[in-house]
């Protein structure tokens, strides 16, 4: 507004009758006048010395009208402002701005009636639209965010959390059809777990991404559970989360509602275009397929139609558990739904035994568990705020072994040193603070960053452990890390081997070695101590991890119980029923440095070691015939596109380019690894991979890797309750070598001699480091990743 005074001080001063009814009823004003300017607006109303103040009426020559408070030369308080295109707000300005509450009415008929900060909308609000669409709930910098309702005038209903314009987080949808989803968002596709319940009263409880169902879920038909909480959605939710459950093929369908017109007022005193308009995308969700694999009595598939899932059971008991990729249902088992309510009862008494024995348990029941995330957050804090400062040099040899330490008391009502805090007083260990202050930066990890995502208002997430270990698991709010707890033991081997380490990860900046970013110890009171280690989380990637396993290359007891199998179940070597054909350069990269990390490992005498391997499958053409619908002359719409062009059925796998640092997301992660690959089918130029429905990724050792996973077919299949619909699929894979921290010690060894009597020695998964080492690169290239003939 400074321009306006200006203009008020340099204009000559016009006297004359107001030719607009202006009141003035403010104290302390000079005069009542009209003032015209040179560039041809003018002023009738109230001044105090020279500037408009109190009740006024200011009139651009572009035929804008502003009617109201003034204070200083500035709008300030209530009043209208009316466009010459018709747009007209009523309500509180300050500053010149559109700012407190008011009504914003638009030429195309929407209203807006809520809260504003700075021309844009940004609190509580109700937005009716041209077509009529309501959204009433919170806003920020123009768009929904926060807890919300969005009303479509074809009768579809949304109540739950917003982002920038997009449903996100947990949130209720209501069709017009009845039909109603439950559970989490992701930017306006189903992402995540959650119920749908069909208007015909059938369920499925299951988990989505980007719409569609992708995963593990049950089925249960109409009539076959009540819609009370007490059996229905409650008791499905659970099991949800235990098996990550998924169901059907189906085809999505954009909702096309403009939910979203962020409104922007710059200049508001100098322009007569004041507001700009930005429509985006509202939603989109899953309707029913034209086809699908149904099962019918006599236990073989066939393809039926599908009218809302509602399929005509003589047994209302029968419920289906079905796994899906990328919306196409690959496995079908029929099962009894008390037989499946038993199941899950079972699981959750064996999982709160097995708890029970976890060594460090107690520590982390109620309260406890609470506290130390607390004191771990409030240790990495004060320990990374305290060595970032310090000049970069060069590690020594006094900045390794366990004297390498940074040691500090946080009391609970804080001290010269630490602050206050809601924790129980307790002592902070850091390890080799320098150490690993320059692996981070040799990673290229930000230290604002890391202590955000570890520290951040959101917290940690404990996760069960999925192995033998007894080790407690944390995971940072962005999955960008990993906490595990350690054994007295295993933290002298770390530090025993950290000097090898460091110079093993500096030189080789492609190995699958896990990364460690931070070794750390708290003592509680009672003297208990519990010790930290902060990795990289291998599978921090915006695509569905469908299967984990860990694998070592031995056979005695490496087999999961299919009963204590849900999602994230990591499985193991004898579960692998898949092996992997990529790319000739790529397989040749992955084993030579496999090849060098083993021999790493074997100099440290580390044994037990295994390799992480994530899947991410994807259909290939084969599968697209379940995909389309009977009708060639259907809309793009109906063939899985929405308005935009983006193909939601992935119309064929993945896709091997030339890499283009422009187009990829090239920063650096908690889980990247050196450069992009050289493709040999690419004429050894370096790689992305196309991933349809999800964008461009860059290629690395261990990450982003594509290849096609072949099904062995090594067990009987014929089992009509349980059948595996497809064998071979794209897969994108993440791998690393993780568990580098058991020593062949003396113990070990004895251990060694007593089961080699007992089994086979070649099967135990014990063996002596050259021997480990051996027979772990032999298993991955005979029987995980073998040459293509």
């Amino acid at each position: 507004m400074t321009c306006l005074k200006n203009q008020f001080d340099e204009d000559s001063e016009i006297d004359a009758e107001p030719p607009y009814p202006v009141s003035c009823n403010v104290q302390n004003v000079e005069r009542l006048n009209m003032k015209a300017f040179s560039n041809g607006d003018f002023y009738v109303g109230d001044f105090k010395e020279a500037l408009p103040h109190g009740k006024g009426k200011y009139t651009w020559s572009d035929g804008t009208v502003y009617e109201g408070d003034w204070e200083g030369g500035e709008m300030t308080g209530k009043g209208v402002l009316l466009w010459p295109s018709g747009e007209k707000y009523n309500g509180n300005i300050s500053g010149g701005c559109l700012h407190g509450s008011g009504t914003l009415t638009s030429t195309n008929g929407s209203l807006y009636k809520g809260q504003w900060r700075m021309n844009i909308q940004h609190g509580y609000g109700r937005m009716k639209y041209s077509n009529s669409d309501v959204y009433e709930g919170e806003w920020k910098d123009g768009e929904p965010e926060g807890n919300g309702r969005y009303f479509w005038n074809n009768r579809n209903k949304y109540t739950g959390n917003w982002k920038c314009g997009k449903m996100h987080g947990r949130g209720v949808m209501e069709w017009g059809n009845g039909d109603q989803y439950n559970g989490c968002w992701l930017n306006g596709f189903k992402h995540g777990s959650g119920i749908y319940q069909y208007a015909d009263g059938g369920y499925y409880f299951g988990t989505w991404t980007r719409g569609l169902k992708d995963g593990k879920g049950v089925f249960y038909p109409a009539g076959s559970i009540s819609l009370g909480y007490d059996n229905g959605p409650k008791r499905g939710l659970s099991q949800c989360s235990l098996l990550n459950l998924e169901e059907r093929a189906v085809k999505t369908r954009s909702v096309e509602r403009s939910f979203s017109e962020k409104i922007s007022v710059s200049g508001v005193l100098r322009s007569s275009s004041r507001i700009s308009h930005k429509n985006s995308e509202s939603s989109s969700h899953s309707d029913s397929a034209r086809e699908f694999v149904c099962h019918n009595s006599s236990g073989t598939f066939s393809l039926g139609s599908d009218d809302g899932q509602s399929v005509a059971q003589e047994n209302t008991a029968i419920v289906y558990e079905r796994e899906y990729i990328q919306g196409v249902m690959i496995k079908e088992r029929v099962r009894d739904y008390t037989e499946l309510s038993q199941k899950a009862e079972k699981k959750t008494k064996r999982y709160d035994k097995e708890t029970e024995k976890i060594p460090c348990f107690g520590i982390f029941k109620g309260k406890n568990s609470y506290y130390l995330m607390l004191n771990l957050q409030l240790g990495i804090r004060y320990t990374v705020g305290k060595i970032t400062p310090v000049p970069k040099r060069e590690v020594r040899i006094a900045d390794f072994g366990d004297r390498a330490r940074i040691t500090m008391f946080f009391p609970r009502r804080g001290s010269h040193f630490t602050p206050p805090h809601k924790s129980i007083d307790f002592y902070w260990k850091d390890y080799c603070p320098m150490v690993f202050r320059n692996l981070r930066e040799m990673f290229k990890l930000d230290a604002a960053e890391y202590m955000m995502s570890i520290c951040g208002y959101d917290g940690l997430t404990q996760i069960s452990s999925p192995g033998k270990s007894g080790s407690i698991f944390y995971l940072s709010q962005d999955d960008k890390f990993m906490i595990k707890t350690l054994k007295k033991s295993e933290l002298k081997v770390l530090l025993r081997m950290l000097p090898k380490y460091y110079n093993h990860v500096k030189a080789y900046e492609n190995t699958l070695i896990t990364k460690i970013f931070g070794v750390h110890q708290i003592t509680l009171p009672g003297r208990r101590k519990v010790r930290f280690v902060v990795m990289g989380n291998m599978f921090c990637t915006e695509l569905r991890i469908h299967r984990r396993y860990d694998l070592k290359g031995s056979t005695h007891g490496r087999c999961t119980d299919k009963e204590k199998i849900h999602e994230n179940t990591t499985l193991k070597d004898l579960d692998l029923s898949y092996e992997f054909h990529m790319d000739k350069s790529l397989q040749k990269f992955l084993f030579h440095q496999i090849a060098v990390d083993c021999n790493f490992l074997k100099s440290q005498q580390i044994i037990d070691y295994s390799l992480l391997l994530g899947l991410h499958f994807r259909p290939t053409e084969q599968l697209n015939g379940l995909l389309e619908p009977p009708n060639i002359e259907s809309s793009p719409a109906d063939q899985g596109l929405t308005t935009e062009g983006e193909v939601l059925f992935p119309s064929k796998g993945l896709l091997l380019v030339a890499h283009e640092p422009s187009s990829v997301n090239t920063e650096p992660g908690p889980h990247i690894r050196g450069r992009p690959l050289r493709a040999f089918s690419l004429g050894d130029r370096e790689v992305d991979v196309l991933v349809p429905g999800t964008g461009r990724l860059q290629v690395q050792l261990g990450v982003n890797m594509p290849a096609q996973a072949i099904q062995k077919l090594s067990r009987d299949e014929a089992d009509s309750a349980e059948v595996e619909l497809f064998e071979v699929y794209d897969v994108v894979i993440y791998m690393g070598i993780i568990d580098i921290l058991q020593e062949y010690n003396v113990k070990k060894k004895a251990e060694h001699a007593y089961k080699a009597v007992k089994f086979d020695p070649l099967s135990i998964s014990l063996a002596e480091p050259e021997l480990y080492a051996q027979r772990f690169i032999d298993f991955l290239q005979k029987k995980v990743f073998p040459e293509q003939p």
